[in-house]
């Protein structure tokens, strides 16, 4: 099999396992592999007034660093840009955060607040 498809197939499993964490953590997922002009966010989810756009980050090693140091700041803007236009047709009476959720071998790591994204 493709080293691609092997990467997809991780990928989507991490995001599964994410978004059952969160969902035992007491959040409602709104949408999963949101599309927009601006890129993609892997889990949107609102727990109380907190509406937190979250990049899955799924590592079978660590061989190449935590998963949470491969979002740069390409990947921060483009969520940035994302949440902007999600609210942008939408009420915004909530506090919007930027998560990164880790999915190892290990477990799971939710980093709340992981960069910040300016004002809503």
């Amino acid at each position: 099999m493709a080293i691609k498809g092997i990467k997809r197939r991780l990928g989507f499993f991490g995001e599964g396992r994410a978004a059952k964490y969160l969902k035992n953590q007491g959040y409602n997922i709104i949408a999963r592999n949101y599309r927009c002009p601006f890129g993609e966010v892997d889990i949107i989810a609102e727990r109380g007034d907190v509406v937190a756009f979250a990049e899955v980050k799924t590592r079978s090693s660590d061989r190449f660093g935590t998963p949470s140091e491969a979002v740069d700041a390409d990947r921060m803007r483009r969520y940035v840009r994302c949440a902007q236009f999600y609210f942008s047709e939408r009420e915004r009476d909530v506090t919007v955060r930027f998560d990164v959720i880790e999915v190892t071998k290990e477990g799971i790591n939710h980093i709340e607040n992981a960069f910040e994204g300016g004002e809503f």
